[in-house]
């Protein structure tokens, strides 16, 4: 059942006044001279997906993605967990980089590793979240393999993202994903990333937490707000905040609460 849900955002200034979890990349604060100070809890994304379709692989390294991350926390606040620099299994992206779904999944997992020993704080404020990885159901099962070759039991982690399923069209291809995942370990509190209404009320129950930008293009299609000046809402506080309004009121298939008091 989700507790938290991170409403994604392009904008960084929205830390400071949403007043609600944003799910933020580090593409939108790197190189910014000041940041805002978190209202509420947030989460951060990497940038995975932008930055392997632009380059086909990761040119910001793992010591720079964590000097961002200690200034994140220390200067923003209230981090909740960031994704690590992880490589996405979709069929299109394995083009780009030229690697297969193995190879995406090591170098997922060492990344993994190295940020997990640069923290240098209490073990239990590390933000680091380990992601993952696959295409295939039984590939999951395989990434999970490689997290425990290397000395990693994820059963003890606070929260575990599901990767490679915010693009995908199909929601039961995600359910069969999540499922499996909870067949070996059916108590792992998981995170969806990139979710859409249709799919929470498939595999909703079935996850700790999720973010979704998905209202940002639905607000591409629709004409803006009555009384909104700009062209669309596509970055439009008034309207995420909207929509994640009619977000909680989804109901899963089961007819039972979706969101556990959410926040």
């Amino acid at each position: 059942m989700v507790n938290t849900f991170y409403l994604g955002s392009h904008q960084p200034h929205w830390l400071a006044t949403a007043g609600v979890p944003l799910f933020i990349s580090h593409r939108r604060l790197a190189g910014r001279k000041s940041l805002p100070r978190a209202a509420a809890e947030w989460a951060l994304d990497s940038g995975a997906f932008s930055e392997l379709s632009l380059y086909g692989q990761w040119r910001t390294t793992v010591r720079q993605y964590h000097r961002a991350v200690r200034r994140y926390d220390d200067e923003i606040g209230k981090l909740s967990w960031a994704a690590p620099l992880d490589l996405m299994c979709e069929p299109d992206m394995l083009a780009k980089t030229g690697l297969t779904v193995g190879e995406h999944q090591r170098r997922t997992v060492d990344n993994f590793v190295e940020l997990q020993e640069l923290w240098d704080g209490k073990p239990y404020d590390n933000p680091y979240m380990p992601v993952i990885q696959g295409w295939l159901p039984d590939d999951y099962l395989r990434c999970l393999d490689v997290y425990e070759s290397r000395g990693i039991n994820l059963t003890q982690y606070p929260i575990v993202g599901v990767g490679s399923v915010c693009r995908r069209q199909a929601s039961h291809q995600i359910d069969a994903v999540i499922s499996t995942i909870l067949y070996r370990y059916p108590e792992m509190p998981l995170h969806a990333f990139g979710v859409k209404a249709a799919g929470l009320k498939i595999y909703g129950r079935k996850i700790m937490t999720c973010d979704s930008l998905a209202w940002s293009y639905q607000a591409r299609r629709e004409p803006p707000l009555t009384g909104h000046t700009h062209s669309s809402c596509a970055n439009c506080l008034d309207y995420a905040l909207a929509w994640r309004r009619r977000l909680f009121a989804v109901r899963p298939s089961q007819q039972l609460a979706l969101f556990d008091n959410p926040s």
